[in-house]
């Protein structure tokens, strides 16, 4: 089994969610000891925005670096995502990956009938961090429908959030949010294999 473990903060280790992939990740590998883990910082190691270069493939380099992207989030099994809010979005960085993993032919297709997803069978864990406290479906809220729907456009039906709400409304706010989100991840839902 392949974990791909991406995250997309750029605060470091004053980041909510890289504190929750990381559990969420250790928390597998204490399940299945087996478990070949493959590690991306967004942050660390930026693709850059997608450009007409880019796509067409122009650039050796980009071409290389998409391909082996696309390869990574292809050979994985679970994913492990680091998804904080910033002004109401996923970080740009995240959008890049994204990018590079939502190519039609490879991850979905066009068909009569609409289209289809062609990465099911992974799972999906998103470490969700963000300031403030949103309803899943409340107006405003773009960084948990995004991803829920784009990762079922793939066809990835088992989605997970573990969510650290209103980390900056107080120290103490982010200390009761961050404890029931690492709770959270001992739930059979997110420890599922």
């Amino acid at each position: 089994m392949k974990l791909l473990h991406i995250d997309s903060s750029i605060l470091g280790e004053q980041s909510a969610s890289r504190v929750l992939t990381r559990e969420i990740v250790a928390d597998w590998q204490r399940r299945h000891p087996d478990i070949e883990v493959q590690y991306r910082d967004l942050a660390a190691q930026e693709l850059p925005h997608l450009s007409g270069a880019a796509i067409t493939g122009q650039i050796d380099a980009e071409r290389e670096r998409n391909a082996q992207t696309l390869a990574d989030f292809q050979g994985a099994d679970v994913l492990v995502v680091g998804a904080p809010t910033y002004n109401f979005a996923i970080p740009s960085q995240l959008k890049a990956w994204i990018d590079r993993i939502a190519v039609a032919g490879k991850t979905f297709r066009y068909t009569a009938s609409g289209p289809q997803g062609l990465a099911g069978g992974k799972r999906v864990i998103v470490a969700l961090a963000r300031g403030g406290v949103h309803d899943p479906s409340a107006p405003g809220e773009f960084v948990e429908s995004y991803l829920r729907h784009l990762f079922g456009f793939l066809g990835i039906d088992t989605v997970t959030f573990i969510r650290a709400e209103g980390l900056s409304l107080s120290a103490e706010h982010r200390r009761a949010s961050l404890s029931a989100a690492l709770d959270a991840i001992q739930t059979p839902l997110a420890a599922a294999a």
